[in-house]
């Protein structure tokens, strides 16, 4: 900055002499950067012949144009210009007046604005009861903690997956088990929480999943396809759902259930023979009719229909019965021997009034049932197979069910002499037939008995 000024001081200098004092301005100062870049930048780097001829036409036209330019300015813009130094010659009053209504209406509204303050700090106090502050609490609560209400409510669609997933997988006890996993911690939560309206509502959709998970168990307990291992995880999942079934006794209500269920199982199957049923029927009238006599009288087809029946009732009756004594009954039961005794005598004693005699178990109360309808089926179409090795057949077939359920404590060999003792009230039968039958098969009981009693030892 130095070397330019002490090169345009000197031009300058030569230059003053041939201003018009009347017409140069004051900004043509040597100080003035536009002079000094004019000076030191434009002039120095001509020619002397440029300076005396082409510099003075130069700043000439520039001149020229210069004024052209603010002339259609002028022109153009005169109105806003007149109109921008009125407005300028008025700011300073009008920005005075602002200055002063700024600062009475500031001295009228501080206060205002402080007993407003006061009041703000006065109702929304946290140390007061207000409703406003109470639903703001509550929001910023619910804002906090939204993570874990989000989980809370997606529990019952879980504990319903849950259940879905059980009713169509093969491990569904597995998913059953996290069902009640679900469930339990669902239970605690409203032990907790007892007056949560979300708490009430998941509960309430807990419970209703878990009604229909009962239902899916005491469907499951009719399946064809139950087994020991199965029967007693679907009893456990019974028993964690509803303890009170189980209480009171060892069998409980569930043994109870159990059976009905199996029953229901067993007499779907039996319901199964309906068509060999038919034919049997058909035969029997047919033996009725006393003037018939044709291919019918051999009792071929009522042969049939027993032998299928009793095979599905010795293996069903044998299964329920095992499963039942290997999920609700302890070691401590009586002796089968004890369970038959109480069988036998219930089958002989049948005619005495039920309110007299000691309650017995659910299990007794089952197999003499099971009986009754074995022994019903037997009395209505034994009668009808006229021929002796069939009929032999047939009795040696009930002494196989009778001698398998006798290994569980439900022997029903006594049924064959109840049987003889309404054959024989036929014409067609006689007293020396039937004893002839009951001896043979007492024979075969008792050595199959001891045939058992030497494979257990």
């Amino acid at each position: 900055m130095a070397t330019v000024q002490s090169i345009a001081d000197p031009l300058y200098e030569l230059l003053v002499p041939y201003f018009d004092p009347s017409s140069v301005p004051k900004s043509l100062s040597p100080n003035n950067p536009l002079v000094s870049s004019y000076l030191n930048h434009h002039l120095t780097g001509l020619s002397l012949s440029s300076l005396t001829s082409e510099e003075s036409q130069s700043l000439s036209q520039s001149k020229s144009s210069v004024l052209l330019s603010l002339q259609a300015l002028s022109k153009q813009s005169h109105k806003s210009i007149i109109s921008s130094c009125t407005h300028l010659s008025k700011l300073g009053t009008e920005l005075s007046l602002i200055t002063e209504s700024t600062a009475s209406a500031l001295r009228e509204s501080i206060p205002q604005l402080d007993e407003a303050a006061i009041r703000f700090s006065e109702s929304y106090n946290t140390r007061s009861e207000n409703a406003a502050l109470e639903r703001r609490r509550i929001a910023l609560l619910l804002s906090r903690n939204v993570d874990r209400i989000s989980t809370i409510l997606e529990l019952p669609a879980l504990l319903n997956s849950a259940i879905q997933s059980s009713n169509q997988a093969a491990a569904s006890t597995l998913n059953y088990a996290s069902a009640l996993d679900l469930n339990a911690h669902i239970r605690r939560l409203h032990s907790l929480f007892p007056e949560s309206g979300i708490i009430q509502s998941v509960e309430k959709q807990s419970e209703e999943a878990m009604r229909a998970m009962t239902s899916n168990l005491i469907l499951s307990l009719k399946s064809n396809s139950l087994k020991l291992a199965g029967a007693m995880r679907l009893i456990s999942c019974l028993r964690r759902i509803s303890p009170e079934l189980d209480s009171g006794s060892n069998e409980g209500a569930l043994g109870s259930l159990f059976l009905t269920c199996r029953l229901a199982y067993l007499q779907k199957m039996l319901e199964a023979l309906e068509p060999l049923r038919e034919l049997a029927d058909q035969e029997k009238k047919n033996y009725l009719d006393k003037g018939t006599k044709n291919k019918w009288e051999s009792g071929q087809q009522t042969e049939r229909y027993l032998k299928r029946y009793i095979e599905i009732f010795r293996e069903q009756s044998f299964a329920i019965i095992s499963m039942y004594r290997s999920i609700f009954l302890p070691p401590s039961n009586p002796t089968e021997t004890e369970t038959r005794k109480e069988l036998k005598n219930n089958e002989i004693e049948n005619t005495t009034d039920s309110s007299l005699q000691p309650k017995s178990s659910v299990l007794a109360t089952f197999s003499l049932n099971l009986v009754y309808i074995f022994s019903e089926t037997l009395e209505l179409y034994l009668p009808n197979v006229r021929e002796k090795s069939s009929r032999d057949s047939l009795l040696t077939q009930v002494l196989y069910c009778a001698a398998s359920l006798g290994r569980l404590g439900s022997d029903f060999t006594m049924i064959l002499s109840i049987l003889g003792q309404h054959h024989t009230s036929e014409k067609d039968g006689n007293d020396e037939e039937w004893a002839e039958i009951i001896k043979k098969h007492r024979m075969l009981a008792g050595r199959l008995e001891l045939m058992v009693g030497s494979r257990e030892t």
